[in-house]
């Protein structure tokens, strides 16, 4: 009897011996791969790309001369959550002002007007940076259970296989259900980089919604008010409330 060679035995072995669900099972796997890999990379690009023109986007608002010229370079600017955070709450105070006799302006005041008009900028912002979060903790969570499946059916053939030759040694035993464990580490493989993105996803997002809570604090105090909430450091801070402030 011919020796098995090492081409006889591995992953496309078993992918020429196994049938059509053993088939559709490794195609899911690598869809599922792939559409996670597609949502890692854009989603890591896309907060890299917020990340970077975010100071530049809030330092370049306060440091206009005046509201309306801030709004003008937005509009020619890139767009980012925190140039349509900034677009939001200006379009809500200026609408409340044109509308200030109405129905609307007896119903809320301008802080009151402006805060839900920042409050649904951000709740559109935190919508589309968790989009395709839930593809991630998905494929993160059904993966391995799809590679497992893989193996129990690979492992059911293998035995079918060699119960009908009628040969059980160990030699014939081990290469077809070894073929039948790869659908096990391929179910890992595809998961834990959904999983690993999805956590490393998650805390950039928190962090960016962190800043756009910050600038829609100071955009409202300024659009309510007229000034930006200066935070007050050193002894001044000290005095005021006896330890200092974070900064």
């Amino acid at each position: 009897m011919p020796t098995p060679t090492p081409a006889s035995h591995g992953m496309m072995a078993f992918l020429q011996q196994t049938d059509a669900v053993g088939m559709a099972i490794a195609a899911l796997l690598f869809a599922m791969s792939v559409g996670s890999w597609a949502v890692i990379l854009s989603k890591v690009f896309r907060a890299w790309s917020i990340r970077q023109g975010a100071r530049r986007t809030i330092d370049n608002f306060w440091n206009t001369p005046n509201l309306a010229r801030a709004v003008e370079e937005m509009r020619a600017g890139p767009t980012n959550p925190f140039v349509e955070l900034a677009r939001a709450g200006v379009n809500g105070a200026a609408h409340h002002q044109r509308h200030q006799a109405g129905r609307l302006g007896e119903a809320l005041s301008l802080s009151e007007f402006v805060t839900r008009s920042l409050r649904q900028g951000i709740n559109r912002a935190q919508a589309r940076l968790e989009t395709g979060l839930a593809l991630l903790a998905s494929v993160g969570s059904t993966a391995p259970f799809v590679g497992l499946f893989g193996t129990v059916w690979g492992i059911y053939h293998a035995l079918i296989g060699i119960g009908a030759s009628g040969q059980a040694s160990i030699d014939k035993v081990a290469g077809p259900v070894g073929e039948a464990l790869i659908m096990t580490a391929l179910g890992l493989a595809v998961a834990i980089p959904a999983v690993l993105g999805y956590n490393a996803l998650t805390r950039l997002n928190r962090v960016i919604l962190a800043d756009l809570d910050a600038f829609a604090h100071d955009l409202h105090a300024f659009l309510a008010t007229g000034a930006r909430v200066e935070v007050p450091t050193g002894p001044a801070a000290t005095a005021a409330t006896g330890a200092p402030r974070p900064v």
